[in-house]
């Protein structure tokens, strides 16, 4: 089965908004270095122009890394979604099956800042608590956390020539979403928990960039992986319910080599009371995905304030099934650990 010549990708542009206001969508071969947010010509859905509240206010962006060790798994994110700055940082403890976590909140764009190139600057949010910064240098991360329970200088290393996905759609009426995520990444650097020094030599990453004038209420089911698999290093990313307008962010990676799928399908229920009850079949309508994941814990949290709404649960668990790569190759996985989320937000 090669899929591969079904999803054209077009060279990474210079400014993802070019100065006649014309935003470029599909897939590309590489990060745009710019968002070019000032060439942006944002409209209501009348036609006539937004005001600078709506510019301001409608724009959103959030980053979020995962790393996983042989012991642990950290998962860390900062949203800007404009009424307030919010970020946090869980540590998880495969063995135990214990998580812990730090949260940051803070109000209209004070005490935390945001980056517009997905491929230099930084982000950042700290408070007594401890920091998350997220420093890009030439497409490179550079992660420095501080928390009571780790301390990481981090640097997060693709392969030779392994591409990200980087892609942007159309959003809503009027708006548009810049997404890009690359999964499989080797750790450098150094990781403290609980004042332990950690090993790095097993550990693996992903990341996402994702920012755009959203839909004002919206919902995604994602899926995430970053482990060896025999000889292997993969990275497997999948989403439904947003970035669908013309293609989609479902990327598999194998060794650093960048493999595009078809739209899937998440089957689970919300319902459940406990995270170890939640069960999750995820599949592809062309028969190259078939996954079972099975939950262990769950980082949650609600909010029900008067202009924003988020129910928001990332999943940690096991993988079972397979995937087949666009080259035909099948991918078996057993028991592999990785994240899933089921996320709505109103903001």
């Amino acid at each position: 089965m090669n899929k591969s010549t079904a999803i054209v990708t077009q060279p990474a542009p210079d400014s993802l908004i070019l100065p006649s206001g014309q935003v470029q969508y599909g897939h590309f071969d590489g990060p745009a270095q710019t968002l070019g947010l000032a060439n942006f010509r944002y409209f209501d859905c009348m036609d006539k122009p937004a005001g600078w509240l709506a510019n301001y206010f409608h724009f959103k962006q959030f980053q979020f890394v995962s790393v996983k060790t042989a012991r642990y798994l950290i998962g860390v994110a900062i949203a800007d979604i404009r009424y307030v700055g919010s970020a946090f940082c869980y540590l998880y403890d495969i063995k135990a099956n214990r998580l812990v976590e730090a949260t940051w909140l803070k109000a209209l764009g004070m005490g935390y800042k945001m980056s517009d190139s997905p491929v230099s600057g930084e982000a950042k949010i700290a408070s007594g608590k401890g920091h998350i910064c997220f420093n890009l240098l030439d497409g490179q991360w550079q992660i420095s956390l501080e928390t009571a329970q780790l301390s990481a200088q981090l640097s997060l290393e693709a392969p030779a020539l392994s591409l990200p996905m980087a892609m942007c759609n159309p959003t809503g009426y009027n708006g548009w979403t810049y997404t890009q995520k690359h999964n499989g990444l080797k750790v450098k650097g150094s990781l403290s928990i609980n004042h332990e020094p950690q090993p790095l030599n097993c550990a693996l990453a992903g990341y996402d960039f994702s920012a755009g004038y959203m839909r004002r209420e919206t919902s995604w089911r994602w899926a995430s992986i970053n482990a060896q698999i025999g000889e292997s290093t993969i990275g497997l990313n999948l989403a439904a319910g947003v970035n669908e307008t013309g293609c989609n962010e479902n990327v598999f990676w194998v060794d650093g080599e960048r493999h595009l799928l078809g739209p899937v399908q998440f089957e689970f229920s919300r319902q459940k009371s406990s995270p170890s009850q939640s069960s999750w079949r995820i599949s592809g309508n062309d028969g190259q995905i078939q996954l079972q994941f099975n939950a262990k814990n769950c980082r949650q949290e609600k909010l029900n304030l008067w202009l924003i709404k988020s129910n928001f649960r990332q999943y940690i668990g096991y993988f079972d099934g397979f995937i087949i790569d666009n080259k035909g190759r099948k991918h078996k996985l057993t028991r592999v650990l990785g994240l899933t989320e089921d996320h709505f937000a109103r903001w």
